[in-house]
């Protein structure tokens, strides 16, 4: 088997059609980046990251340190840190593509 990110303890074989939200309950910027998807109608599973600490791994695998929210689609990956509603719908769109 082999896994996308080989670093990683919570592993994926194919990158997800889904999209994927990694955060914690703590974070303003988790609960307006799940916002903007639910405005917009948008299908999301929600990765609480303090009741999953294996799932720590795909964020720094993928993004190169732990940083909330970070977003999955595809394989690929956007994060929501310091949230900016304009920076975010921009790189939403660019992630969806």
């Amino acid at each position: 088997m082999k896994c996308l990110y080989p670093n990683a303890q919570f592993c994926f074989n194919e990158p997800v059609e889904k999209i994927k939200v990694y955060s914690t309950t703590w974070c303003p910027d988790c609960r307006a980046a799940k916002r903007v998807l639910q405005e917009k109608g948008l299908d999301f599973e929600e990765i609480d990251l303090e009741e999953h600490p294996e799932a720590v791994s795909v964020v720094v695998a993928a993004r190169g340190k732990r940083v909330v929210p970070t977003l999955e689609y595809k394989g690929k990956y956007i994060d929501g840190n310091h949230f900016n509603p304009d920076k975010f719908q921009r790189d939403l769109a660019d992630l969806l593509k």
